[in-house]
C-alpha cells in the first residue's frame, strides 16, 4: 500500500497484491504508519516478521481459493470434474462413463463332439496376460442363454465352429449394498467403481445397467432405474444412479414424494457390470482364454476373436463435455437436422466420430467410426439405433454404416546427424508421421498435405534433411507423389495409417542408396 499524492494521508489499496510476496510487501509498507516504534523490522528473526509472513501465506491461500471459486462457477472456466458434473446436470446432460469394447468370438470344438452347449450370461473369456499388460476380461452379456448344438460334423480345419458376441467388463451379481433405514433420500454406494452406465434410454434395448431389488421378510421387490426422480410418484419403486468424479456410483432413492423410500430392514442388492475403456480394443486373435465357462471347458473348446475388438472408450473428458453438451442441449433431445443427429450420436459412448448424411427423403445415414477406429460392432450399432429411437422424427429411418477408411502411403529418405543414434531418429520420424494420421486429429473429408509431412519430419531432432518419395492413397498408388501436394478425400472418408507392415508405423524409410541402411 502507498500513500496518495497531495495532502490526503489515507493509504491506497493495491488490489493486485494477491500472492504471498505482494501481500508481504504491502504489509511492510504499513509499518512506519501503524507501528512507528517498530524500527528493527529488517531482522528476519523478529517475531513480528514471522507473523507477517504467516499472514501473507494465509492471504495467498485465500486468494487461490477465491480464484478457484470464481473459475468453478462457470462451465467454460471450470477445471474440476465435480464442478462440470454439477453444471451439466442443470441442463440434463450426464457425463459419459467408460464404454466397453465388443467383439465376436469364434468358438470351436473337436469334430467328434455332439450335443447342446449353453453359454450363460457372465461366462467369461480373456486375453493372455503379460508383464507389460494384464489380461482383459470379456463376457457374454445377453439376457437369454446362447444355445449351440453340435452335430459332430467337422469344418474346414477339422473342428466345429460357431460365434459368441462378448463385451469387455465384469459382472457382479446380487451384491449387498446395505440395509435400508426407512429414511427419505437414502443413498448407498456401489462397492466396485467404474460401473458401466449407458446413455439415457438405451436400457430399453439391452436391459437396465443396474438391476436392483430389496428383500424383506422373504419378499423380493424389484426397483426400476430412472434418469431422474422428478416424474416419479411417492409409491413408485424407482431409483437413480449418480456417478461422481472418481467413477464411484451411488444408488439414490426417493423421499416418498418423488419416488418411494425402501422400508426399514430391507436388504438392498444390486447386479451390475464394471469396466470400459480403450484397453478393451484388443487386436485380432488376442482373446484366447476361457476364464469362466464350464460347459465349454469340458468339451475342449477353443476361442479366438478373428477381428479386433472395437467400441471401447474412456470416460468422457471435461473438454469433450464442455464442447458438445451445449449442442446436445440445443437439440432438445430431438434429432431433426444433421447437426442434431451428429451431436446426439457423439454423446453415445463408444462413438469416436460420426457424420450424418441424407440417404433419401426419410432415411438418415450415420457414418460411424468407433472410439479408436475400426469397424462398427453389432453391439454398438444396435445400441446407437436404440439410443436414437425416441429422438428421431416420426417416419425417419436411421442406418448406421462403417466409415470409409483411406490408407495414406508415405515414404521418405532422411539424413541423420552423426551425433544421433540412427535407429532412434528413424523411430521418432515414423511416430511423427503417424501422428499426422492419428484418429483423434483427423476428420471426415479432411485433405492430407504433403507439406505437413515435410514440416513434421524436419522438426524431429537429428534429422538433417528429408526427401519424400511416396505420398498417395493406398487404393490409388499411381502416381507415387500426388502432383498437387494434397490428397483430397470424400465427405465420408477418413485418412488412416496403412495396415501394411512396411507402412504400419506411419512412414516407410527408404535407403539413400541401394547399399544403404
Amino acid at each position: 500500500m502507498t500513500a496518495p499524492a497531495g495532502n490526503e494521508p489515507r493509504p491506497t489499496t493495491d488490489y493486485l497484491a494477491r500472492d504471498a510476496k505482494s501481500l508481504l510487501a504491502a504489509m511492510r509498507e504499513l509499518i512506519p504508519r501503524t507501528l512507528p516504534e517498530w524500527t528493527d523490522n529488517a531482522n528476519e528473526a523478529d517475531f513480528g516478521n514471522v507473523l507477517l509472513e504467516l499472514f501473507a501465506h494465509m492471504g495467498d491461500i485465500l486468494s487461490y481459493y477465491q480464484d478457484r471459486v470464481a473459475d468453478e462457477s462457470y462451465l467454460g472456466t471450470a477445471r474440476t470434474r465435480r464442478s462440470v458434473i454439477d453444471h451439466l446436470r442443470l441442463i440434463g446432460y450426464r457425463l459419459g462413463t467408460a464404454a466397453p469394447a465388443a467383439a465376436r468370438l469364434s468358438l470351436s470344438v473337436p469334430s467328434g463332439v455332439t450335443g447342446t452347449v449353453t453359454v450363460q450370461k457372465g461366462d467369461a473369456f480373456a486375453t493372455r496376460s503379460s508383464r507389460e499388460r494384464p489380461s482383459v476380461r470379456f463376457e457374454y452379456t445377453g439376457e437369454t442363454a446362447l444355445i449351440h448344438t453340435f452335430d459332430g460334423e467337422p469344418g474346414q480345419d477339422g473342428r466345429q465352429t460357431t460365434d459368441i458376441p462378448v463385451e469387455e467388463g465384469r459382472l457382479f451379481s446380487d451384491e449387498l449394498l446395505g440395509v435400508a433405514d426407512g429414511r427419505p433420500d437414502q443413498r448407498y454406494p456401489v462397492i466396485h467403481p467404474r460401473v458401466i452406465r449407458r446413455p439415457p434410454g438405451l436400457q430399453q434395448v439391452g436391459g437396465p445397467d443396474v438391476v436392483l431389488v430389496t428383500r424383506l421378510a422373504g419378499v423380493t421387490e424389484p426397483w426400476e432405474l430412472q434418469d431422474t426422480l422428478a416424474f416419479s410418484g411417492g409409491d413408485a419403486h424407482h431409483f437413480v444412479l449418480e456417478i461422481d468424479e472418481n467413477d464411484q456410483a451411488t444408488v439414490v432413492f426417493g423421499d416418498d414424494v418423488f419416488g418411494a423410500a425402501p422400508p426399514t430392514g430391507a436388504e438392498i442388492r444390486a447386479t451390475y457390470r464394471t469396466g470400459g475403456g480403450q484397453l478393451g480394443n484388443v487386436p485380432a486373435r488376442a482373446i484366447e482364454t476361457i476364464v469362466n465357462a464350464p460347459a465349454l471347458a469340458l468339451l475342449g473348446a477353443k476361442v479366438t476373436n478373428p477381428d479386433a475388438a472395437t467400441g471401447g472408450a474412456d470416460r468422457e473428458s471435461i473438454e469433450h463435455a464442455v464442447e458438445h453438451a451445449p449442442a446436445v442441449f440445443r437439440s432438445l433431445g430431438r434429432a431433426v437436422t444433421a447437426a442434431d443427429y451428429e451431436a446426439l450420436a457423439r454423446s453415445f459412448k463408444g462413438v469416436g466420430k460420426v457424420k450424418a448424411m441424407p440417404g433419401g427423403w426419410n432415411r438418415v445415414r450415420l457414418l460411424v467410426a468407433p472410439a479408436g477406429g475400426g469397424k462398427v460392432s453389432d453391439v454398438l450399432e444396435v445400441g446407437l439405433i436404440g439410443f436414437l429411437e425416441d429422438k428421431r422424427m416420426l417416419g425417419d429411418v436411421v442406418e448406421v454404416e462403417d466409415v470409409a477408411y483411406v490408407a495414406i502411403r508415405a515414404s521418405a529418405q532422411i539424413g541423420v546427424a552423426s551425433y544421433y543414434v540412427d535407429s532412434e531418429v528413424k523411430a521418432a520420424v515414423r511416430r511423427a508421421a503417424a501422428g499426422l494420421l492419428a484418429f483423434d486429429v483427423v476428420d471426415f473429408g479432411q485433405p492430407v498435405y504433403l507439406s505437413a509431412f515435410y514440416e513434421r519430419i524436419a522438426d524431429v531432432p537429428g534429422v538433417e534433411f528429408v526427401n519424400i518419395t511416396e505420398f498417395c492413397r493406398a487404393d490409388r498408388p499411381a502416381p507415387a507423389i500426388e502432383p498437387s501436394g494434397r490428397i483430397l478425400l470424400e465427405p465420408q472418408e477418413l485418412p488412416v495409417v496403412p495396415a501394411e507392415a512396411d507402412y504400419a508405423d506411419g512412414l516407410r524409410i527408404v535407403p539413400l542408396d541401394p547399399a544403404g541402411g
